[in-house]
This record gives structure tokens, sequence and C-alpha cells, in this order.
């Protein structure tokens, strides 16, 4: 499933729709523009831009709309949004088929979700690990989906609302969830998603539903903070990798290290402090001590420094024949996991409208921190 993504751009920026200037010129008006805010951490019954046709039966071109719609799909028929919470995926099995409350709406209201990237987490015995997938190149994720409008007991606006289809994982992705959203690989498969005037479905739209695999354009996938797994909460520490934060993993073994080496070193020093050479040994420079790679301490030294961690010997774990990039994937040993040191429990998502947010630090931070 899809429970989570992160759109953390300004509205200006969304609009330009990164890495997709083709599709951009299609887009007309914002419709609802003010109802976005920019999330890392968007959520179910979460307000956020997807693209839809302007007039869903028309063949007069292509001509697009942004439209800000509430994340969790109430039918036409429904008087209550009680439902949201259960629809906020579409099994792609369940609109081949034509089963379900999909089948009135797969053939005329289809729309394209505008993302950074999703949010899965991955189970490991008690506890669940967080990752980020995202395109390589930092392009806006295409996700497909469907919408529908809804007239609310007691409010006198219709509701708008959309759900994302997913797909079985590919066997790139499999090890993390059985599920992944449709993402839209190329302008040719939006524009096939978009077209809705037959008002029907067809078998090209079948084929847009395979797992997503595009070694020209790869998918990237790590681990993120925990802290992401809690409804409402923001930052866009969420969408960059553990091991290139300035505060993640990467820094904490770094210190690690520091601190072995400063131990060792002091303890060589009062060890021989005492000895008939202690003298020579205080003629030293205090800044390049000189270790007798025989003595005891220094071969600990030598030791703590040729076995590292495999954290940081696999700090980016590339399958080459792989169209998704590994970053920290942890393994069943892995110390991080073992040690008690660095213990991510995540926190099941919560229901319910997660508070409103905001965040000034955007787009082009994004880029720059999570590039390889």
């Amino acid at each position: 499933m899809c429970g989570r993504y992160s759109l953390g751009l300004p509205a200006d920026e969304v609009e330009q729709l990164p890495g997709h200037p083709a599709l951009q010129q299609q887009v007309g008006e914002w419709i609802d523009r003010d109802n976005f805010v920019p999330r890392y951490n968007v959520a179910p019954r979460t307000q956020a831009p997807v693209l839809r046709r302007a007039n869903a039966s028309s063949d007069q071109g292509p001509q697009l709309v942004l439209h800000t719609m509430k994340w969790g799909l109430v039918p036409h028929w429904s008087k209550s949004e009680s439902i949201s919470l259960k629809t906020i995926n579409a099994r792609a099995e369940n609109l081949v088929g034509g089963s379900g409350m999909w089948k009135s709406i797969r053939g005329k209201k289809r729309c394209v979700i505008l993302a950074q990237g999703y949010y899965e987490w991955l189970k490991r015995r008690k506890d669940r690990f967080p990752h980020f997938t995202r395109h390589k190149d930092g392009r806006l994720m295409l996700l497909a989906g469907l919408y529908d409008t809804a007239y609310i007991e007691g409010q006198s606006k219709p509701l708008w609302t959309f759900t994302i289809v997913t797909t079985a994982a590919n066997k790139h992705l499999e090890w993390l969830h059985d599920r992944q959203p449709v993402v839209l690989a190329s302008q040719t498969d939006v524009d096939i998603w978009l077209d809705t005037s037959s008002q029907t479905w067809n078998t090209n739209l079948n084929k847009l539903l395979e797992p997503y695999d595009d070694s020209i354009a790869p998918l990237q996938c790590y681990p993120v903070p925990k802290e992401v797994g809690k409804v409402g909460t923001e930052s866009p520490a969420f969408i960059e990798p553990i091991s290139q934060r300035n505060d993640g993993i990467k820094a904490l073994f770094s210190k690690e290290k520091r601190l072995d080496t400063t131990s060792t070193v002091s303890a060589y020093h009062l060890s021989e402090s005492d000895s008939p050479s202690s003298s020579k040994r205080k003629r030293m420079s205090s800044t390049e001590p000189e270790l007798d790679h025989n003595g005891p301490a220094s071969q600990d030294a030598y030791r703590q420094e040729s076995e590292q961690p495999k954290r940081e010997r696999h700090a980016a774990n590339v399958d080459l024949d792989s169209d998704i990039e590994i970053i920290d994937v942890p393994s069943e040993s892995d110390p991080q996991l073992s040690s008690g040191k660095v213990k991510p429990v995540v926190e099941e998502p919560e229901s319910g409208s997660p508070a409103s947010s905001s965040t000034s630090q955007v787009g082009s931070t994004y880029l720059r921190s999570v590039s390889p």
C-alpha cells in the first residue's frame, strides 16, 4: 500500500512540475490553490494537489488543471466522509477487473498525484523502519490515481477526493513491501492515463498498471528518520537518508570512532608513564603520538580501525543490474539494530487529519541534500 508521501515544495515550485517541462505546458489554472500546504509528511485526509483534465469528457485537447483535493476517496453516492480512511488506495487488479466502487469511475475520473516520493515501512521482528523511495534524479514522481466528487451531509460545497492506485511491487522493491504505487514513467503514460474523453476503460490502461521498471530513470530507496511515522510531524529531514544527515548514523559512528581512538591513546600513555623509557615518551609530540604496533593497546586500535562497521563499508549498496538504488538497508545482523545504540522505533500511523504545518526549507534544499 501507499499510506504516506512527501510534497514539501512551495506552491510556486509545484506549479513548475520539476522534471516535467512538457507536462507543465499543458497545465492551466490551479483550483483551490490556497488549500495546499507544503508537507514532507502527507497523510490520509490531507489536502494535496493532483492533475486532471479540465473537462473529463472533452476531446478538444489535453488541457489540464491542478486541483487541490483531499486524500481518501469518498464516492459520489456517499453522504459521509467516514469511508475515506479505507479508500486511500485502489488496487490495480480491481481496476482491471472492474470490481467494486471503482467500476463507475475508472473510465472517466482519472488523475495524477504529485509527490517527491513515498514512504514505506520495513517490518523487522516487532519493529518497523521507514524508507523513502523517489526518482534518483530528483524529479517529481507522478502517481496514477482516481478521483470523485461527493456531497457530504451538512456541507454546501462538493467534496473532491482522490485515491492512489497500487500494484504489485517489482522484484527490486519486494523486500520492502509487496505493493507499490503505480508510477507513470513518461509523458506518453501521463497522456494516456489522463485521456478520459472516451469515458471508458481500455487495454492500453492495463499496461500502465505494471510495476515500475525503468533503468533510464531509476528509483532510489533509503532509510529515513522514525519521526515520520507520527501524523502531523514535519521536517525536510524526513526525505534525507539517515546516513547523510549531520545528526544521523554517520555522525554517530564517526563520533564513536573518535572516542575509541582517544581512549586507546590515553590508555597507552597511562600504561607507559612509569616505564624506564617514559622520559623519552614525554619528548614525543603531543599531537602525533608514536604508537608501538607491537603493544596491546595499539593492536586494539589497529583492530578497531580495520574492523569498521558494515554500515560504513556499505554506505551505498548499488545493484548494477537493478533499477533501484538501495542505501543503508538494514540486515538481520546490522549492528545498528542489535547494538542497542540506535533503536528506530516507528509509531503506527494515526487516523484523522494531521495538524496544519509548513516549512521554510523546500525544493532546492532537498535536491542538494539527497543527490548521490
